[in-house]
């Protein structure tokens, strides 16, 4: 089932999801069950499984050189999304990003979702690469977010990259995409970025999940002015419990967002990590209880893998 037709379903009430990063290659994915099995007494709808682009390691060869070798570290995302679907009866949806693929790469990745039954993605660009300064496509590939909502729109209508295919068994992805309601750290505004935004919509996308936030103000003033420019599809609000003091640095600086200052003090006066999550908990909470109050479709959580703080949330929301 699509994401937007969850939400129509729920008639008003509040939907529960989150998001799960796929282990590194050579683990075990029963790992990533007992992660997921605490959450799933909380019916969410969907679950988000993320991806990852393209790595470089070097290996040592003679003479002192090193061979420069592209990895993906971690397994393929539309697998994990297959296994998840039919494990726990879930709509699972695949991140699907521009950088490192090309158009045909991506093509494939649909085709693959398509067959599986998979009925929504997350179109994202996706970040630089580490050896980067800046983003750019690979070679053939989908340079915008934007881009890769059209491809996915045109195969919806059976418009594949080389031909057009007649089939009564067309793609129907409901796709998402990414919002932020701090501006993404390369746009030179948030008025700039509601602009991408609006494009990616126009474009073709049915919904927004919106980057981690600490401060309800900002997704407010984040859905007024998308609703202003005409951007009516649903905005999904993104959540993120702190869990270690290092998420002070770590998280405005990785994300360029802001930590509201009663947060920032009431985690410096933490003794140990143990307490820092039980302050990271508790601010989620009244977080999650004011965007339901407010009539969120959905709150979504990004559980990076753990899921324990996740659960003590939801008990106290869902």
């Amino acid at each position: 089932m699509k994401v937007t037709e969850h939400i129509k379903k729920a008639k008003g009430k509040t939907l529960f999801s989150f998001e799960i990063v796929p282990p590194q290659k050579g683990q075990n994915i029963q790992e990533l069950y007992n992660n997921i099995d605490p959450l799933m007494e909380f019916k969410p709808p969907f679950i988000d499984v993320t991806t990852s682009r393209e790595e470089y390691i070097y290996i040592p060869k003679e003479q002192g050189l090193l061979e420069k070798k592209v990895t993906r570290m971690r397994p393929g995302t539309v697998g994990i999304c297959a296994s998840l679907k039919y494990k726990y009866d879930v709509d699972a949806i695949p991140h699907v990003l521009c950088g490192g693929f090309t158009k045909e790469e991506t093509e494939y990745v649909l085709v693959d979702c398509h067959y599986l039954g998979l009925d929504n993605v997350m179109a994202l660009r996706g970040d630089a690469r580490k050896d980067e300064q800046y983003f750019k496509a690979s070679q053939g590939g989908n340079q915008y977010a934007s881009d890769l909502v059209k491809q996915i729109k045109n195969l919806n209508e059976g418009k594949y990259l080389h031909e057009i295919i007649e089939t009564p068994h067309k793609a129907n992805f409901c796709i998402g995409v990414a919002g932020y309601p701090e501006k993404h750290l390369e746009s030179p505004s948030l008025a700039s970025d509601l602009k991408r935004l609006k494009e990616k919509v126009d474009a073709g996308a049915d919904y927004v999940v919106t980057q981690m936030f600490f401060d309800n103000k900002k997704y407010f003033e984040f859905v007024k002015e998308a609703r202003a420019l005409g951007i009516k599809v649903p905005i999904i609000p993104g959540i993120k419990p702190l869990a270690v003091k290092r998420h002070l640095h770590i998280l405005p600086q990785i994300f360029r967002l802001d930590l509201p200052q009663e947060l920032v003090e009431a985690v410096e006066n933490c003794k140990d990590n143990k307490a820092v999550r039980k302050v990271g908990i508790d601010w989620a909470i009244q977080q999650s209880k004011e965007l339901i109050q407010a009539g969120v479709p959905v709150v979504h959580y990004y559980s990076m893998g753990k899921s324990s703080n996740i659960k003590a949330i939801a008990k106290e929301i869902f």
